[in-house]
């Protein structure tokens, strides 16, 4: 009886508690992106604070301020840098020639016509590539959650100064006291579980940081590699920068994150170079645009990535695929993104409190090394 009246009372207490986070899911969210930014500015801090002049050692607060001004700066500065290069594109976009467009894929499109004539299961079917395509940009836009994006993108925009006060405030104390969240945390953990819940949060933190960091780094790198190797085609070294930030930041999400990237940029060399021939000149250059994508994928998938997940996440490549793939499912493009670092907490979660499980053992064996 007293088991039973226990579990009852501890799912009211989950359901309270996943009603109090949806009700105050804005300042949830401040949170968060406030412990993200600290996990990231936290390898600042600690370099801040190994220097030393004399006596003279770097106070917390001190360290914390400017490890949070190095964040902003450089948040800042990729803003200051790109954005112009987009808006610009977006202009050199609008003052496109559609007629000129649509006859320089002409040709292609009709030998693509013919090819989807011969492909179509049903010989009978009246339907052309063009009302195909069509069809299926029309099922995969959803308008009204097009619609919802735009209100929810104005809603974020007025209250940015909100958001950036709040974020920047909940930051500074992360970063000063780097035991603040999991302080706050274990208000709410019985005592005799303190010990190990503390443990999950070191090591979660100190996994989470790596892989924050490594993400910055990745995306850093391909941006680099993209935009140089784009350059070195002869590529306008705006045009170059603007693929390699959609493709940098693009490779966020898994596997199909490089391939919707690399589509992106291809599209912008065509759109921006209508004037080639497209056999003799416009065919090569995407050929050779694929090659710097498969380069630079090839550098991400040999270098960067066991970089990141050998020092956080430490699993097999399949069992992230799996991971990966399920929470797709569950949550689309964002569930993707997310994938990785739940997947990591939820590892370090089951290793402290079920590691009596076969399964546990196994996916968390390389966790403590």
């Amino acid at each position: 009886m007293k088991d039973a009246l226990r579990y009852i009372l501890v799912g009211v207490a989950i359901i309270l508690s996943a009603l109090i986070i949806w009700t105050f899911k804005h300042i949830v969210a401040y949170i968060l992106v406030a412990a993200v930014i600290s996990l990231v500015g936290r390898p600042i801090v600690v370099f801040l604070r190994r220097i030393r002049y004399k006596k003279f050692l770097i106070p917390r607060a001190l360290a914390a301020i400017l490890a949070l001004l190095a964040v902003w700066i450089l948040i800042t500065g990729f803003f200051i840098f790109f954005v112009p290069l987009i808006i610009n594109q977006g202009q050199e976009l609008s003052n496109i020639d559609i007629e000129m467009v649509q006859n320089s894929l002409d040709t292609p499109f009709q030998k693509l016509e013919q090819l989807f004539e011969r492909m179509k299961s049903d010989p009978n079917d009246p339907a052309t590539l063009e009302e195909y395509i069509e069809n299926k940009i029309f099922s995969f836009l959803n308008l009204s959650l097009i619609s919802s994006a735009i209100s929810d993108l104005i809603n974020v925009l007025g209250n940015l100064f909100i958001a950036f006060f709040s974020i920047s405030f909940i930051s500074f104390f992360f970063l000063k006291d780097e035991n603040l969240f999991g302080d706050g945390i274990l208000l709410l953990v019985p005592t005799r579980y303190e010990e190990k819940f503390q443990h999950f949060l070191d090591s979660t933190k100190q996994l989470l940081t790596r892989y924050f960091t490594g993400i910055i780094f990745q995306i850093t790198g391909i941006i680099i590699l993209n935009t140089a190797g784009l350059s070195i085609l002869g590529l306008n070294f705006q045009l170059a920068a603007v693929i390699g930030l959609i493709t940098g930041v693009l490779n966020v999400i898994p596997y199909v994150g490089p391939l919707i990237g690399a589509s992106i940029g291809l599209f912008l060399g065509i759109v921006n170079h209508l004037e080639l021939d497209f056999y003799q000149e416009l065919l090569p250059l995407l050929g050779e645009m694929a090659i710097v994508f498969a380069i630079t994928q090839i550098v991400d998938n040999i270098l960067f990535q066991p970089l990141i997940y050998g020092a956080s996440v430490k699993a097999h490549p399949l069992e992230i695929f799996l991971v990966i793939l399920i929470a797709g499912s569950l949550a689309g493009i964002a569930g993707m993104i997310l994938a990785i670092p739940t997947y990591t907490v939820l590892r370090v979660f089951a290793r402290e409190f079920f590691n009596q499980f076969k399964i546990v053992k196994r996916i968390t064996e390389k966790i403590g090394k």
